[in-house]
């Protein structure tokens, strides 16, 4: 195909509103920068000071008042009169990237505030703009630089960045960072949870520096509304965007002007030929440039379609079923928060070991190297938020928190081809005010991204002798229904007792049954009527795998879970010892039982559904 040239005026697509600020987003932000690896940088992890601060007394007086003597000054004492009853430079030291939980005995078990700070030189550019960027911190962040407040950011899991032009010295600079991850009812997650609060700066700090005009965010991806077309998004940041955007992808033979309007933005649906289409099997990606006057970048970027028809989902227009895993983002061996793109990458690979092409990152957005990975090693992602269980419905505040966190996901992931599923809850309580909760999240996840799937983990049912019903009215609102199962392990009965148990799912929408399984503690044998014993969790799996073929509607799988993973909520002595025994995968990295069962069963589904007819 040869190169084009043509220019394109702007499309509007109705809905398509990922470019606006962030509604509800935490005070002194600014909108997320897109791809900030791709950016000159420089990275800021490593060694911090840091000060636990229980009590808050590095940002409140006695009288609950903000202190103008708080720590974020990073005082000294100038004459031996002189009082600070604080030191960063004699406090011991925390890794950025890492939770404290695990850099530190005493704070295994803290919630509370951690400050930390770091010191680092710069010589900033006259002409360029500076942009302090969080993987994350969990759970609320306030930032401060050389001694003046950016803002905060609340949500423990996605990205935030603030514009730091014109704030930064040359030389010695000053970062300090308070951290709060105390649990709230208001919260989002709400007080209770069944992972691990790990506390801390826990993915990567960046300075991004860019020219004065820039492109903050762009999408691209196959329109899903006009086959044979690319949908591209584009947004200049800055006072001069006259030039339009240029984006080039050589291998396609694609070489465009963008026009961009007043505001900076750009959208346009551009023909392409000959797709070399993304799949688990073939992982293409494409390389992708953009420019816009000085500023350039570029990403790797896979195309494919997803969509559903009846109870089928199409990858590519072809059916597809999704042998997948839920995996919490936990260090493969030692627990802690993942960091590092070696961990993320011995997870996912323990995932393809299993002969999966899907895994379920829960409950919340994991670190960019699992959604970058997946994308290179072919596994379809189903990305979701930590609406868990029971929050806050009807206080206006939670939604905004919820509505921002999956604002933030999506702008950060957008082009992940591996993403199929924006997830927007899991295992909440059915009720009106819930409903409406999640259908307005729904809405805006579809305003904002038109070519993924919605889905939720539902775990409403009605029982009636050796039938299940599937009894939700979010299905209605969803694409893909996930549902959550435990029988055989929350119930009385045991494993064999209901394999030959009947579902009925009254919605013509493919399920996922995205949980069932059983706890075992590795190494420890018995029968399988013994409980935690490898022989109990597999024989819990057999007779659920024999049950979910018979779901007529049933098009994927994610067993809870890949890894044995932390949790204050299991407390049994020499068994769980705050550990959820539920992995296929010991905390150590040993296989059960169990990992050999649900591989077994993969091979077979794989084979089945390669040997359907298209």
């Amino acid at each position: 195909m040869a190169a084009m040239k043509t220019s394109y005026p702007i499309l509007v697509v109705a809905g398509l509103a990922l470019m606006n600020s962030l509604p509800g987003q935490s005070s002194g932000l600014f909108p997320l920068v897109q791809n900030p690896e791709a950016r000159t940088e420089q990275v800021l992890d490593g060694t911090w000071d840091r000060i636990v601060d229980p009590y808050l007394t590095g940002y409140l007086s006695y009288h609950s008042e903000v202190s103008e003597w708080g720590f974020f000054r990073d005082d000294k004492a100038q004459k031996p009169s002189d009082l600070v009853e604080y030191s960063f430079a004699d406090s011991p030291k925390l890794k950025v990237p890492g939770d404290w939980n695990t850099q530190d005995e005493q704070l295994f078990l803290y919630e509370g505030n951690v400050w930390y700070r770091r010191l680092f030189e710069v010589d900033p550019d006259s002409d360029a703009r500076y942009f302090l960027y969080f993987g994350a911190a969990n759970y609320e962040a306030m930032v401060f630089l050389n001694g003046r407040k950016l803002g905060q950011h609340t949500g423990g899991f996605t990205p935030f960045n603030f514009e730091v032009t014109g704030l930064l010295k040359e030389g010695r600079n000053v970062l300090v960072v308070k951290v709060d991850d105390t649990r709230k009812p208001e919260g989002v997650p709400n007080l209770i949870t069944d992972w691990w609060n790990y506390g801390g700066i826990t993915r990567s700090v960046r300075l991004l520096k860019t020219p004065e005009a820039f492109i903050r965010d762009y999408f691209v991806q196959l329109d899903p509304d006009h086959p044979g077309q690319l949908l591209v998004r584009a947004e200049i940041e800055g006072k001069d965007s006259a030039g339009g955007v240029r984006l080039e992808i050589p291998e396609l033979g694609l070489e465009e002007e963008l026009e961009v309007d007043a505001d900076g933005r750009a959208e346009a649906s551009l023909p392409v030929e000959n797709v070399t289409y993304w799949t688990p099997e073939q992982p293409h990606l494409y390389e992708v440039a953009l420019a816009a006057g000085e500023d350039r970048i570029g990403d790797q970027i896979g195309l494919r379609t997803i969509e559903v028809r009846g109870q089928d989902i199409l990858l590519n227009g072809k059916p597809v079923f999704l042998r997948g895993v839920c995996i919490h983002e936990e260090s493969p061996m030692d627990g802690g928060r993942v960091t590092t793109e070696d961990e993320a990458r011995t997870l996912l690979g323990w995932a393809k070991d299993l002969n999966c092409n899907f895994v379920r990152l829960a409950h919340y957005p994991h670190n960019s190297h699992m959604t970058r990975l997946a994308d290179r090693m072919g596994l379809l992602v189903w990305s979701e938020i930590p609406v868990y269980w029971a929050i806050q419905w009807e206080n206006p505040e939670t939604f905004e928190n919820a509505r921002s966190q999956l604002e933030e996901m999506i702008s950060r992931d957008h082009n992940r081809a591996s993403i199929i599923l924006w997830s927007i809850a899991n295992e909440t309580p059915v009720n009106g005010p819930r409903l409406d909760f999640l259908s307005r999240l729904a809405g805006r996840a579809r305003e904002m991204d038109p070519t993924r799937l919605i889905t939720a983990a539902l775990n409403a049912q009605s029982v009636e002798g050796k039938t299940l019903k599937i009894d939700d009215p979010l299905s209605a609102v969803v694409d893909v229904m996930g549902f959550n199962s435990y029988l055989g392990w929350y119930t009385r009965e045991l494993a064999d007792e209901f394999a030959d148990m009947k579902w009925v799912n009254p919605y013509n929408k493919p399920l996922i049954m995205s949980e069932f399984g059983a706890g075992a503690l590795q190494g420890y044998h018995g029968t399988k009527e013994d409980r935690w014993t490898e022989e109990f969790q597999a024989n819990v799996y057999v007779n659920n795998l024999e049950m979910i073929r018979g779901i007529e509607s049933l098009r994927g799988t994610s067993p809870w879970i890949l890894k044995d993973f932390r949790s204050p909520r299991r407390m049994l002595p020499h068994i769980q010892d705050f550990w959820n025994r539920k992995g296929l995968v010991s905390d150590r990295g040993i296989r059960k039982q169990a990992f050999r069962v649900m591989r077994e069963f993969y091979e077979e589904m794989e084979a089945e559904w390669e040997a359907k007819p298209e």
